[in-house]
């Protein structure tokens, strides 16, 4: 692979992920909309979030298998091309049932690709770490992007339009990626290598290979915490701000800061890539701007806060990719990552959904205290985490 090819490749696994950022960063500023269309609760609109969950695990659970049958060029095209049909079922503003059974397909789809997109770029011999900071970054400029758009739909009488745009987006999507990849496998970009003494397992026992590894489990857990601290925060932080912060429809545009605060703390904590200890001390930052936004009744404040929260927790991904890129035999990397990857959407689905529960009962204001609550938990994987050394060169 020479660097322009490398940069060609990179470049359309970055758009790639820019659309599922464009998708998670979607709902926080529809919200409130959708519950005055369908007339339901909190509850209920969290069903949303559990479908896409739903989705996403099945997606990770058929990922190593569909791998392996079709090979990264058809599986992530064909993905793509399923989350077309997705937004164009959105569109006309279907049933509720129907929108709910909708985002399962969604969520189906956009597990793949993450997967696949984190599996081929850790795979890269060169600059993986760099590589993988400049895709999730692009998870975060996708979801920078989609809120400001959104918020203008939301105050339309036609609010599920939008779905138009991001049929369009997708479009560029999966044209971009047959271009590039051509229904390729994943091996035709980049040839196998196994160092002396290793061999493959058969891909029958692949599934429990990837379930004894400890290292997967963890960081599994982790980005479960992570991802679903970032789309809790994203998804009701806007409700957050009408109902206890006096805020306007303008408030939408807050989830543009916390997801544009995602994609610079990719980019320019990108060093931290090598320092896995540091984001112990991120997490306390994290912890204090929360803490900010829940105690400052100030609209204003908490906008600047929460984009900084962004901003901090920005890296945590991608180092966490790469330590598990390091620490995985080669033969397990791509069913491993597959699952792990899965894991952050299905914690942009659970705790969402969680949040959705507690405001019916409780109120909006329990926020804060739920994403306090993931932070910590994310502090105490990320000490075990911490203590695993890479044991394969760069």
């Amino acid at each position: 692979m020479t660097p322009r090819q490398e940069k060609m490749y990179l470049a359309a696994l970055c758009f790639c992920l820019s659309v599922a950022g464009w998708n998670d960063g979607t709902i926080g500023p529809l919200l409130p909309r959708i519950q005055e269309y369908y007339h339901i609760g909190y509850t209920v609109v969290s069903l949303l979030f559990v479908t896409g969950c739903t989705g996403v695990l099945c997606g990770a659970t058929c990922n190593v298998y569909l791998s392996d049958k079709l090979g990264f060029g058809k599986l992530i095209a064909a993905a793509a091309a399923l989350q077309i049909a997705t937004y164009a079922a959105m569109a006309p503003a279907p049933p509720f049932g129907v929108l709910c059974f909708v985002y399962f397909v969604n969520g189906f789809a956009l597990s793949l690709q993450d997967a696949q997109c984190s599996t081929f770029v850790a795979s890269i011999p060169r600059n993986s770490k760099r590589n993988m900071g400049i895709l999730h970054s692009c998870y975060g400029f996708g979801g920078f992007v989609s809120p400001f758009i959104a918020t203008q739909f939301a105050q339309l009488p036609r609010w599920n339009f939008f779905f138009l745009c991001s049929l369009g987006v997708a479009l560029l999507n999966v044209t971009s990626l047959l271009y590039v990849f051509r229904l390729k496998p994943q091996t035709h970009f980049i040839p196998e290598t196994h160092t002396e003494g290793q061999e493959p397992v058969r891909s029958g026992n692949k599934y429990k290979q990837i379930m004894s590894q400890k290292t997967v489990h963890l960081v599994a857990f982790f980005l479960l915490l992570h991802v679903g601290a970032g789309a809790t925060l994203g998804g009701w932080m806007f409700t957050y701000l009408l109902n206890e912060r006096g805020g306007g429809p303008s408030a939408g545009y807050v989830s543009s800061g916390f997801a544009g605060g995602i994609a610079l703390g990719r980019i320019v904590l990108l060093p931290l890539n090598s320092l896995v200890g540091r984001v112990l001390y991120l997490t306390l930052y994290s912890l204090s701007l929360e803490c900010v936004v829940w105690f400052v009744p100030n609209l204003i404040g908490n906008a600047v806060a929460v984009a900084f929260v962004g901003l901090v927790l920005g890296p945590f991904y991608p180092i966490a990719m790469n330590v598990v890129s390091g620490l995985l035999p080669r033969w397990l990397l791509a069913g491993s990552i597959g699952w792990i990857a899965a894991f952050g959407p299905a914690g942009a689905a659970i705790f969402p959904f969680i949040m959705g529960a507690l405001s019916s009962k409780y109120g909006v204001h329990v926020l804060q205290p739920l994403v306090i609550a993931t932070i910590g938990g994310q502090m105490v994987l990320w000490f075990a985490i911490g203590r695993l050394k890479p044991k394969r060169p760069e």
